[in-house]
């Protein structure tokens, strides 16, 4: 009996160690989008793990999306631990205020286009941002965003096509110029 749970154990290894590195690279450049890159690294142990203890439960030939929720539920793991620990800083600062540190101008380095899409991102709810962040920058197709989302395809699908209008509507307000400069109408040419 303990003859076949090792031949066991070894299988599962090498399925693993088979797929672990076409995860590793997607999945750091997927959470390096959504947290800082501390976050990620640590977001992307966590993941790993849960894909380890949990590979069992993967779907073949979904390995990629059914990571992608993985860490998409870690993240949120330690996007809520992160909160807790605030908590606890501000009530901490209170008795040991900080240091101030002023922000310099060249803090900001969005500019363009990138600036106009994250402000227009920034306006929709999470939910239509993070679909078209897997859409966009995962290149997910519907299908595979329904397995990240644990949702049905045709969900996604219509889900997807009413967030790409938001963002359309919401960027075109950002990049809408005021009163009548933008018109060319009237105007002889």
């Amino acid at each position: 009996m303990w003859h076949g749970w090792c031949v066991t154990a070894q299988a599962r290894r090498s399925r693993f160690e088979a797929l672990a590195p076409g995860l590793i690279d997607p999945l750091r450049r997927f959470l390096a989008r959504r947290t800082d890159a501390a976050t990620a690294d640590d977001v992307l142990g966590d993941t790993l793990l849960v894909c380890w203890r949990r590979l069992d439960e993967m779907p073949a030939g979904e390995e990629l999306p059914w990571a992608y929720g993985v860490a998409r539920h870690c993240l949120a793991n330690a996007e809520r631990g992160a909160r807790r620990q605030q908590r606890v800083a501000a009530k901490i600062a209170v008795v040991d205020p900080p240091a101030t540190v002023a922000a310099g101008p060249d803090d900001d380095p969005t500019s363009g286009e990138a600036a106009a899409v994250r402000a227009g991102l920034e306006q929709l709810p999470e939910r239509d941002a993070e679909l078209l962040r897997l859409w966009a920058w995962e290149q997910l197709g519907a299908g595979e965003i329904a397995v990240v989302l644990d949702i049905t395809p045709n969900a996604a699908s219509i889900r997807l096509h009413r967030a790409r209008e938001k963002l359309r509507d919401a960027m075109g307000k950002i990049q809408a110029p005021a009163g009548h400069e933008g018109s060319k109408e009237g105007r002889a040419t």
